[in-house]
């Protein structure tokens, strides 16, 4: 496990077991989580196919109480993931860490609640899979503009080219119209 810059997020890096005849590997363990400090249960899968390369999905998030903590890992191709600390109060309040991840380094992130998040994909035909907190709630789905100049975000995408959308997340608010959907608590010990 590798702590990203943004406390909370984490990758993890799968055990694989692999010979001739490919590869198993346990790719999530609720007891094995639970003693890496990754304590909250997942309770639904999603899974996601872009199939143009540079397609870009985010930055979202779901408002209490159905806020999610997301473990997500792509199956083919690749991906550059964002998450932005998106919790008032938070040292790192605006902030954001990208990490790399693909079918090729097997690597997990673990995002927990108060961040919004997104990917661009870096090849076709990228698969990822997302395990999930809580389930879908359409009404307490949100979003932050990809593109806010106030994020800074370096998104890998080739020049002159510009991002493939879906039509909501054309839409979502910059950072400073978004209300205070999450608190910053600090771990107290």
């Amino acid at each position: 496990m590798t702590a990203l810059a943004l406390p909370g997020l984490v990758v993890i890096s799968p055990k694989y077991i692999g010979d001739d005849r490919g590869y198993f590997s346990e790719t999530y363990n609720q007891r094995a989580f639970a003693d890496l400090g990754l304590k909250t249960p997942l309770i639904q899968d999603n899974q996601s196919l872009s199939a143009q390369k540079g397609t870009l999905r985010g930055l979202h998030f779901q408002t209490a109480p159905h806020a999610q903590v997301k473990l997500l890992r792509v199956l083919r191709g690749a991906i550059y993931d964002v998450c932005v600390d998106i919790r008032h109060g938070s040292p790192t309040f605006g902030q954001y860490a990208g990490v790399m991840l693909s079918a090729q380094n097997r690597q997990q992130l673990w995002v927990p609640e108060g961040f919004a998040h997104g990917f661009c994909t870096l090849e076709p035909d990228t698969e990822v899979l997302y395990k999930v907190s809580a389930y879908y709630a359409p009404y307490h789905d949100k979003g932050l503009a990809w593109d806010d100049p106030a994020l800074g975000i370096d998104w890998p995408l080739d020049a002159g080219c510009a991002p493939v959308l879906s039509a909501k997340d054309r839409l979502h608010p910059k950072l400073a119209d978004l209300p205070a959907y999450f608190d910053y608590t600090p771990n107290v010990s």
